[in-house]
């Protein structure tokens, strides 16, 4: 038997009564581990989207980020967000060198407050090992595990100690592992048994097309959302600006992609050009306004009323 699955375009909310007296008075604020942040959606912690400029603006902003693992020094990085007041976010891997960022954490005295788990699929026993071994060294860090599809990895990344989970496989915009190995699972349904298996808050990664698919992972149960594309292409955004026939575009590519790893080993990301959109600062502020709008069909204040909201699918 062959299962049906839905995606972000699959569905759509059905309004309630609204109990505002204009949507300005919803809030769109969130707790996510020992801090709340103004929106709980955030750039993916990718080279193309991301760099440590990108990552002060949206910590000064409010916003949560999480900055990449790729010949990123985390001594430094942690060292320089924190004598400025903000937080700390970065992502590790799996492997020995990532057990060298950690040991030169621990000797510079550094304890960034979040940090990211970030391989293709965390449900491996590679995984089990260093989010194990994290967690003895760095008890008070907030650490968010991924990315990961089904229920029972979701489970299992929870009892080997994550904090939150990152769930979503091959759903991003220049992810084209679904076309070079077959797997893949649509972001409602993925969400969906994430959510239902865990008590920790899950991040919905992948498959953000249009802003309304922001309030639709909310309804699904997810904490935070992580998008790539909508946040590529702004004067904020990682990478340089490229001029063709007069117009002008940001690459953004894959973490798995040829241009991400320097090599074609393993390639199961792509690049593509991004028109240039300006400043970012208009981006953050309709991504806010659009959510109020969804909390006020929902019939609330806060993100809260998204958690009571029908979904309904939608045949094409």
């Amino acid at each position: 038997m062959i299962k049906t699955e839905l995606n972000y375009g699959d569905v759509y909310l059905v309004p309630k009564k609204t109990m505002v007296d204009s949507r300005k008075d919803c809030s769109t604020r969130v707790q996510f581990g020992p801090r709340e942040f103004v929106m709980p959606v955030y750039p993916s912690n990718m080279k193309s989207v991301v760099s440590a400029e990108t990552c002060e603006f949206f910590a000064r902003q409010g916003w949560f980020y999480t900055m990449h693992r790729f010949n990123v020094d985390a001594v430094a990085f942690t060292r320089d967000m924190q004598a400025k007041g903000l937080f700390a976010s970065i992502s590790v891997g799996v492997n020995e060198d990532t057990i060298e960022q950690l040991e030169a954490l621990k000797a510079a005295g550094l304890q960034p407050e979040y940090m990211t788990l970030d391989i293709a699929n965390a449900w491996c026993v590679k995984a089990e090992r260093m989010i194990k071994h994290i967690k003895q060294h760095f008890p008070d860090t907030f650490l968010i595990g991924g990315n990961v599809a089904t229920a029972e990895a979701a489970r299992d990344l929870e009892s080997w100690g994550c904090d939150a989970i990152k769930a979503g496989i091959a759903g991003g915009r220049v992810c084209i592992t679904k076309n070079k190995t077959g797997f893949h699972r649509p972001m409602i349904s993925t969400v969906r048994d994430c959510v239902g298996a865990v008590t920790i808050p899950v991040i919905a990664d992948g498959g953000i097309v249009e802003h309304g698919d922001i309030a639709k992972a909310l309804v699904c149960g997810a904490t935070m959302i992580m998008a790539g594309s909508l946040f590529a292409g702004y004067d904020e955004s990682a990478g340089d600006i490229v001029e063709i026939n007069g117009k002008h575009y940001k690459e953004y590519f894959g973490s798995a992609s040829q241009f991400n790893k320097g090599a074609y080993v393993n390639v199961e990301g792509k690049k593509i050009l991004v028109e240039y959109k300006g400043s970012m600062g208009k981006l953050l502020r309709e991504l806010q306004e659009d959510l109020q709008s969804s909390v006020s069909y929902a019939g609330g204040t806060t993100l809260s009323a998204l958690r009571e909201v029908e979904m309904i699918q939608v045949y094409r």
